[in-house]
């Protein structure tokens, strides 16, 4: 790859992360994107990559790359989301005067969260504790989960909670996606699991210092949740789709089954867009729709 490419790359990097604010993950992708992009246009058009030739590029030469990444498996909605990241690219390059080719994406059907149950969550965290090779590491574990499912929580904005949110009280400050902060509910059990944790906790707690630990004292990996979440759920022979991300799903979809409307859901989410809250409207219609299922005599 050329090293204009590599600059120009580098560039949108700074730019997603400290002007756009989008999330580790979301910089991560676009950024990939970006170099596989550029990757296939010098072996495409046999030359180097630079803003001239990337403003020059025409609906042939998308539709040509997108092409070759269908022959890696890529799916309706990978796609979708590899076009959103080009255009991202091509419109950081060629600035405000930026000609992007006009492609059309592919269709993706938006899927429904599935949420988990509350035995279920609560049989899985308690799995999890039981498993872990210390109390403190068991109380930790428990206190996470519990978090994203009392509070609605993102793994990564729970993770991220420091020292400075100390000493608890019944709301906690999170900042989410795009560094914006919300107010969210901490429900007595979630605190007093929380506390427990820091009770047993063998490193110090300190302003700015994550206060989830991992076992040396550094900042608990998201990944290792993940882990014996997935460990717990084989055990339990609990649904694949019960991760910790369907955590926060259930607690939206608890809250609207129990009265609360999408505005304040939204706010409890962090949501930027009421359309993404309303998809937990489906969530409970599907609920609802199992449970007369399995209820109802002449139903199905």
């Amino acid at each position: 790859m050329a090293d204009t490419a590599q600059t120009l790359i580098d560039a949108f990097s700074a730019h997603l992360r400290d002007d756009r604010r989008r999330s580790q993950h979301t910089v991560r992708a676009y950024v990939t994107t970006a170099e596989r992009f550029c990757g296939f246009l010098a072996d495409h058009m046999g030359d180097g990559v630079d803003a001239r030739n990337l403003a020059a590029l025409n609906q042939a030469d998308v539709r040509s790359y997108l092409a070759y990444r269908r022959g890696d498996g890529l799916t309706n909605n990978s796609a979708a989301r590899e076009l959103s990241a080009l255009r991202a690219f091509l419109k950081f390059v060629g600035g405000d005067e930026a000609q992007i080719p006009k492609i059309k994406g592919p269709k993706v059907r938006r899927g429904v969260p599935r949420p988990a149950s509350p035995d279920d969550i609560m049989a899985l965290a308690g799995d999890v504790q039981d498993q872990a090779a210390e109390d403190w590491i068991g109380a930790r574990d428990w206190a996470v989960l519990l978090l994203l499912y009392g509070s609605g929580l993102r793994i990564s904005e729970a993770l991220d909670l420091t020292g400075d949110t100390l000493p608890l009280a019944d709301t906690l400050r999170v900042t989410g996606k795009r560094n914006k902060t919300r107010v969210v509910p901490l429900l007595p059990k979630v605190r007093d699991a929380i506390e427990h944790y820091l009770d047993l906790c063998p490193h110090v707690m300190e302003a700015g210092e994550p206060i989830f630990r991992g076992k040396r004292g550094g900042p608990l990996s998201p990944n290792l949740i993940r882990r014996v979440v997935q460990q717990a759920r084989s055990k339990l022979g609990i649904a694949d789709t019960t991760t910790p991300h369907a955590l926060r799903h259930s607690f939206a979809t608890h809250l609207l089954a129990g009265g609360a409307d999408l505005r304040s859901l939204q706010e409890l989410l962090g949501h930027a867009s009421l359309s993404s809250t309303q998809v937990y409207t489906a969530v409970d219609a599907a609920h609802l729709l199992d449970v007369y299922q399995d209820a109802h005599p002449r139903a199905g």
